[in-house]
């Protein structure tokens, strides 16, 4: 690929361009926003090759969904995914003395990378995790690397690992609606919410389909949906790295997928879907992903062929 077109509007946001065609592949946001929402960096608008965007930002069912972000549901009884907190026996209650942040304090790197004609974006930020009393609870390391820009196969990707070292006296405990009591509403880790037009649409999966997948373990998971106003799809893959399912210090917590097709479209690869993890103090906790961004509408066999041949 040709180096990607970088510009930082200092305070706000850097958004990368294809230059060959002009597209804005996405804006990573980092000032803060409403803190009813939980504050905190995501990409939006994020667009295929084609130009088509496939993501949603504050849609007037949960405003707090914002493009792709990191999020954690539920840490330590602090609410940094945003809106209202789930509690069990009462449902989601508007807490805002739960809701937390993550701030950004710094970019370490802002760069383009050429390794043998395989060129990278790289962005490398640090950031502050916070509850709503703002004490520092957590530091993490993130860095965001876009590559693979491929107008033949109509696809690019971005790798996404997040590094969070607890900076507490006391273990972070990392849940989700699930493991307070709620089925089916695993949801932290890397998230995405999709534009509503991607509706009822198709969720696929190495070895099935469809929103059954929900809490499910598997290397990937993809949802493919068309656009308003034009005839086109486009897919979104999701994968996670190997050593995401380790097990170690902090005990086996396998990404399990969040997704669901209706009442919208949004993956999120878990780590505390079913069960909490506890970091301990001064440890860190780390996770990798990958997300593809495919014009049309990939099969299965694609979809596998794809990720095959890029190798984490």
């Amino acid at each position: 690929m040709t180096g990607l077109r970088i510009v930082h509007a200092h305070g706000d946001r850097i958004t990368v361009t294809e230059p060959a065609t002009g597209v804005e592949l996405f804006s990573y946001v980092y000032r803060p926003e409403a803190a009813w929402e939980a504050p905190k960096p995501y990409l939006h608008p994020i667009r295929t090759l084609a130009g088509d965007v496939v993501t949603d930002y504050r849609p007037n069912d949960h405003r707090w969904h914002k493009g792709l972000q990191f999020t954690a549901s539920h840490l330590s009884g602090s609410n940094l995914w945003g809106g209202n907190t789930y509690v069990h026996g009462e449902g989601y209650l508007e807490l805002p003395e739960r809701v937390g942040s993550m701030a950004h304090v710094a970019f370490d790197e802002i760069d383009l990378h050429d390794d043998s004609g395989d060129q990278r974006l790289v962005i490398a930020e640090r950031l502050t995790w916070h509850p709503y009393s703002g004490e520092l609870w957590a530091e993490e390391r993130r860095r965001i690397e876009v590559h693979d820009v491929d107008r033949d196969s109509g696809a690019w990707a971005l790798t996404w690992t997040s590094a969070v070292t607890n900076r507490r006296d006391e273990p972070l405990i990392f849940g989700s609606p699930t493991t307070a009591g709620r089925e089916a509403a695993g949801y932290t880790g890397l998230f995405w919410r999709g534009p509503r037009a991607f509706r009822d649409g198709r969720i696929i999966g190495p070895d099935g389909e469809g929103p059954e997948l929900m809490g499910t373990q598997s290397p990937w998971l993809a949802l493919s949906g068309e656009h308003d106003g034009t005839d086109g799809h486009a897919t979104i893959v999701f994968a996670h790295a190997p050593e995401n399912d380790h097990s170690g210090e902090h005990g086996t917590h396998p990404a399990h997928w969040f997704v669901r097709n209706e009442p919208f479209a949004g993956i999120a690869a878990s780590f505390a879907f079913h069960d909490e993890l506890e970091l301990a103090p001064g440890d860190t906790l780390t996770r990798r992903y990958r997300v593809v961004v495919a014009d049309g509408a990939w099969e299965r066999e694609e979809i596998a062929k794809y990720l095959a041949a890029r190798p984490w």
